[in-house]
């Protein structure tokens, strides 16, 4: 297949949630399910603009844009893997003193709101491998630099501070304790630290955030929290909304049971994306739509899992086994669809015959570059030609085949050299947002499917 070859960027910072014990002055909680929550009044919809972290920074080059992307990625892989293994690990132990982390952290995609009344404008990260929403607040005793004023809730006449008793906090109860003033009222403290020290501490309050691209969308009780301390590598916007599958996550509190995104590509810095949620999620479907179950983990119920029955390259299906995708019973192995990890992993059998069938499918050499762009397996290309014969590659799932285009799923490292945009995993399986770019996205909570339809 002649494609012609195409530059583009991508990135993203990941971290590990990791729970620590609360200070000793605090009082403790039992842990409540995370799957059962009472939604709020379901939200009509809107619609809203994702930007991508790095856009209109065009003090970077390409190179370095793709190395950025490249080494956020693996980070972000490492520390979901960490995640789910962790909970695993707390599934088959008798130790109620081991605690399942249940955030990878920051993701790549910023979107725009309001918080407060009068609504102040901000950006925040999108993120489908997280639930809680969060920014920064004043008085902010250690906070990173951002591009607007730090929310200050005393110039919010809708701001209020949620209490111990309150169902978010019962939600958070494995990230937060419970602090009391000096009037004897108590209050609901959350502490995060990070796979990479990162961390983000405050309190736990609603608030009403006004969505939608033209911010005309206001949505009072809003539960979020209000990080005060904040350091590390979340540095990106004002803070976070998570879109996972918890309770506390923005669908879930929207009380909306389908979202859609569409992640442009990454050849352009300043090229936008949509987030769409309730009615303002995108539906469309084409011929080319391909519809497929979405899995639960009860283990670690924030992420969104797919399960692909086989991948073809070059016109023939590889011989994957078909347990190689699916979920174990310890809550293990699976393929998660993520918004913020750049690249697409594989478990490691599975890798294997994918890089082997693209090196016996093209006449191109191999060149080592992982040095320079921690990919595995890279091309040298022709000289003085745009165009190269790549191989196709085709995943197939219950419900279709979705073809990939070209440009989904190999990087221009350079002038000279092209690398495929996937890497190994000991045992799961990660659909990274490379594979996503030029795609309609929607998750159907209600139906529980996914819908994925590529702009082609």
């Amino acid at each position: 297949m002649a494609t012609k070859l195409i530059s583009f960027f991508l990135g993203l910072t990941i971290i590990t949630c990791i729970f620590l014990p609360p200070p000793t002055n605090g009082t403790s909680r039992g842990f409540p399910d995370l799957r059962h929550h009472n939604k709020k009044t379901q939200t009509t919809g809107f619609s809203t603009e994702l930007k991508h972290v790095d856009s209109g920074k065009n003090y970077l080059t390409k190179f370095e844009r793709l190395q950025r992307a490249i080494e956020r990625g693996n980070r972000r892989a490492k520390r979901i893997e960490a995640v789910i293994l962790q909970g695993s690990t707390v599934a088959s132990s008798s130790s109620q003193g081991v605690q399942a982390p249940v955030s990878p952290g920051e993701g790549v995609y910023l979107m725009n709101l309001s918080i407060g009344t009068p609504p102040l404008q901000y950006q925040a990260i999108m993120d489908t491998g997280s639930d809680l929403i969060w920014t920064q607040c004043e008085p902010c005793t250690q906070c990173f630099n951002q591009s607007t004023p730090i929310y200050d809730p005393q110039g919010s006449s809708s701001f209020s501070q949620l209490s111990c008793s309150s169902q978010l906090c019962q939600d958070l109860a494995q990230q937060t304790y419970c602090s009391t003033n000096s009037n004897g009222t108590t209050f609901c403290d959350y502490f995060y630290v990070y796979g990479d020290s990162s961390k983000t501490s405050g309190y736990l309050a609603d608030e009403t955030f006004t969505f939608g691209s033209d911010r005309s969308v206001p949505v009072p009780n809003i539960g979020f929290g209000c990080g005060t301390q904040n350091q590390g590598s979340i540095q990106h916007g004002a803070g976070l909304v998570g879109m996972g599958n918890g309770p506390v996550s923005l669908p879930s509190q929207l009380g909306v049971n389908q979202f859609s995104y569409y992640l442009p590509g990454m050849d352009s810095t300043t090229q936008t994306g949509t987030l769409g949620l309730g009615s303002g999620a995108n539906g469309t479907t084409t011929s080319s739509t391909v519809t497929t179950p979405l899995i639960k983990n009860s283990l670690t119920p924030t992420f969104y899992y797919i399960n692909p029955t086989g991948i073809s390259v070059a016109g023939e299906q590889l011989s994957i086994p078909a347990s190689t995708f699916a979920m174990n019973g310890n809550g293990t192995g699976g393929m998660i669809i993520d918004s913020g990890t750049t690249l697409t992993y594989l478990a490691q059998n599975a890798y294997d015959l994918v890089k082997e069938a693209m090196i016996s499918s093209t006449n191109l050499s191999t060149v080592n570059s992982s040095s320079s762009t921690g990919l595995d397996l890279c091309f040298q290309l022709p000289q003085n030609t745009s165009d190269v014969p790549l191989p196709t590659m085709v995943f197939h799932f219950q419900g279709g085949d979705l073809r990939l285009p070209t440009e989904n799923y190999f990087i221009p490292a350079s002038a000279q050299v092209i690398c495929l945009a996937m890497g190994p995993m000991a045992e799961m399986s990660i659909y990274g947002n490379l594979f996503q770019q030029n795609t309609l996205v929607l998750y159907d909570t209600e139906s529980w499917v996914l819908s994925l339809t590529p702009d082609y």
